[in-house]
């Protein structure tokens, strides 16, 4: 049985016993995650989701968090005054095993999904800044008030 399934913006193809390098997840190793975006089943019956197929999802464990090799960007202007300028970077990457394919049921699996880096981030700073609202600043003095107990004095 096969499955393609989407993750960091690209597309797999994966069967149990892959491994793969995806753009990194919020998962530490040995951690086991759950990508619910499924695009298609294979196997017996091949299933199509459009787009996703509802219930399916890929199980796999986390080996590592790594880095891919360096890209180097460089620039080169032909004229005026021939700048040039190199820039290079490594991107982050996750490795993951896959333990398995559900073709339904993934809800009620209890593992816990696979969310990027940038996803998680936004989460954290949405549920940082969710008590801060709820909690009430305390209000500024008024002058009136210490104005008038300056003058009774």
């Amino acid at each position: 049985m096969f499955a393609v399934l989407k993750t960091g913006g690209k597309q797999y193809k994966v069967q149990a016993g892959d491994v793969l390098r995806v753009e990194k997840l919020a998962a530490t190793a040995g951690e086991t995650i759950q990508f619910n975006d499924i695009l298609m089943l294979g196997g017996d019956t091949l299933t199509v989701g459009s787009p996703l197929v509802a219930g399916a999802a890929v199980q796999a464990e986390v080996i590592d968090q790594i880095k891919g090799v360096k890209v180097i960007h460089y620039v080169k202007r032909r004229r005026k005054h021939s700048s040039q300028r190199t820039k290079g970077h490594r991107q982050h990457l996750t490795l993951v095993r896959v333990t398995g394919i559900l073709a339904s049921g993934a809800e009620s699996s209890g593992v816990s999904v696979a969310t990027g880096t940038a996803h998680a981030r936004r989460a954290a700073h949405s549920a940082d800044a969710a008590p801060a609202a709820a909690v009430e600043a305390p209000a500024k003095p008024k002058r009136a008030p210490r104005a008038a107990a300056a003058a009774k004095e």
